[in-house]
């Protein structure tokens, strides 16, 4: 039996993936196999050493401590794409949010008082304070690629920018979407700026005051990918001096969220019953396939290796990407009198990883031999009797 524990309320469409035979599901589990979150921050607490795998229901990772969990051996899963569709219908709601000043104008109705007619004429001498414009035939720059498709479909004159495009991304690109070569070829001209990548290093504050200062003074910022993708102090900052028209982020904090020229939602980009069925489904699978086979698909830290059983008997090992290694491990199996029918072997970075089909269960001397071996960082078996 697999022991998972689950830290946030997971859609029961993804549990439901985890037959109730193999898998014991829980929000208390103290000895747990895998851990399955949302949000649930895993920086302030302590992970077991039981844990063998961790699965975000959702894109980002920044809740989970990655690193460390790299140098334990332990794949961190996540749901790329998931919540795409979600994520996208709610950044084409920002923008008629922001073009029509909706958001403003429906606490304007809402603080009004009297009788009917009373609100009549204040509706009247009131309404012209939000005259917005059309989004059709305006210009949008989309940081990454999910909502240019569908901001094309609006109408709106669509450029992109996507650092990580893809042969395959790209022919999924409409032919009406213009690619930029760089972020600041994207920048001049547009009406809205929209950014969709995940927060790393390189893309924290990746719009920030010089990206800002070469966007129209008429323009909008969206963000609806991560916090720190756009730097909020410099959007205030240009909001103020009157260089930028609006901000739509949804992420509020205390520069923005009462500010007269944001809207600002409570993270709803993934807040659907579909995108949270999707993301629970998509990483309970590979919980699944993880724990039963020692396959990895989506890992944001371990490289995708998958290969069909041999045998009944397997043993994965994640190790610190060194040569001779896989040579070593393979020298223990056989001093073992271990047969390897199939092996797959793949490194991603400082990282590696190892799967081997074995005719039988190697001894306890064996898997010491393997733990011994310099750059390995956790191995195990399975097998029937797992």
């Amino acid at each position: 039996m697999f022991d998972v524990l689950t830290l946030n309320a997971i859609s029961p469409r993804g549990l439901a993936r985890l037959p109730k035979e193999r898998y014991r599901v829980s929000k208390d589990a103290a000895s747990p196999h895998a851990i399955i979150v949302r949000s649930f921050n895993l920086h302030d607490r302590e992970i077991p050493a039981s844990v063998q795998a961790i699965g975000r229901a959702g894109a980002g990772v920044n809740n989970i401590p990655v690193a460390a969990m790299s140098a334990r051996g332990i794949p961190v899963f996540n749901a790329p794409g998931a919540n795409a569709n979600a994520v996208k219908e709610l950044v084409l709601a920002g923008l008629l949010l922001a073009s029509r000043h909706l958001c403003h104008a429906w606490e304007f109705a809402r603080g009004l008082e009297g009788t009917d007619a009373e609100l009549h004429t204040a509706v009247e001498a009131g309404k012209t304070q939000f005259v917005g414009t059309e989004i059709s035939g305006r210009a949008i720059g989309v940081v990454g690629r999910n909502v240019a498709n569908a901001a094309s479909a609006l109408g709106l004159h669509v450029s992109g920018f996507d650092p990580g495009l893809t042969v395959e991304g790209a022919a999924q690109l409409s032919s009406a979407v213009r690619r930029a070569d760089a972020l600041d070829d994207l920048l001049p001209g547009l009406d809205f700026l929209s950014a969709h990548v995940p927060l790393t290093s390189d893309t924290r504050h990746l719009i920030g005051a010089p990206e800002l200062a070469r966007l129209p003074p008429t323009a909008t910022v969206l963000n609806f990918a991560r916090e720190g993708i756009v730097d909020e102090a410099a959007v205030v900052a240009a909001l103020d001096a009157g260089r930028l028209a609006g901000y739509v982020s949804d992420f509020p904090v205390n520069l923005t969220r009462r500010h007269p020229k944001c809207v600002t939602l409570p993270h709803l980009g993934a807040s659907t019953v579909e995108a949270e069925e999707n993301c629970a489904i998509m990483v309970a699978d590979q919980i699944r396939d993880f724990l039963e086979h020692g396959n990895i698909h989506n890992s944001v830290n371990f490289p995708n290796v998958s290969l069909p059983r041999a045998t009944p008997v397997r043993l994965t090992c994640a190790s610190r990407n060194l040569p001779a290694l896989q040579g070593q491990i393979s020298d223990a199996l056989r001093a073992g009198g271990i047969g390897i029918q199939g092996m797959a072997n793949v490194s991603r970075g400082d990282v590696a990883y190892l799967i081997a089909d074995l005719d039988t269960v190697p001894a306890a001397g064996v898997r010491n031999a393997i733990t011994a071996i310099e750059g390995v960082m956790a191995h195990r078996v399975i097998s029937p009797a797992t």
